[in-house]
């Protein structure tokens, strides 16, 4: 094994080919250094945003980067009806095979508290 031990012959250890991933809450800062750095590993990953705009930008930048396998959809994750929408959207995104699941989410006064009929 080199140095930093990174791959062992022509096996890269750190391989998330085939890996499906959906990383949730924030399409920049932090959740989009996720979404890249699962890219750069292979993974087939969906992201969410609130804002088309914001989304539309990071595919955008995301593309330019040679990272085909990164799709999004607008979702504000405080509502109930819309994560929904977006769990079926990645579900049939990827088969209905979800591998790794990322969530980011931000505190602000918009976010009103969860009912407990909700949580289930």
């Amino acid at each position: 094994m080199g140095e930093g031990g990174g791959s062992i012959g022509s096996i890269n250890k750190w391989s998330l080919d085939g890996m499906t991933a959906l990383v949730t809450g924030r399409a920049k800062g932090i959740g989009a250094a996720i979404v890249e750095e699962l890219a750069k590993l292979g993974a087939t990953v969906h992201t969410c945003s609130r804002s088309q705009e914001e989304l539309n930008q990071r595919i955008n930048g995301w593309r330019e980067k040679g990272f085909d396998k990164i799709t999004g959809s607008v979702c504000d994750v405080s509502s109930r009806a819309q994560r929904e929408k977006l769990m079926d959207a990645v579900s049939s995104l990827f088969s209905g095979s979800l591998n790794i699941l990322v969530s980011l989410l931000t505190m602000n006064d918009n976010i009103k508290e969860v009912p407990s009929s909700e949580s289930n």
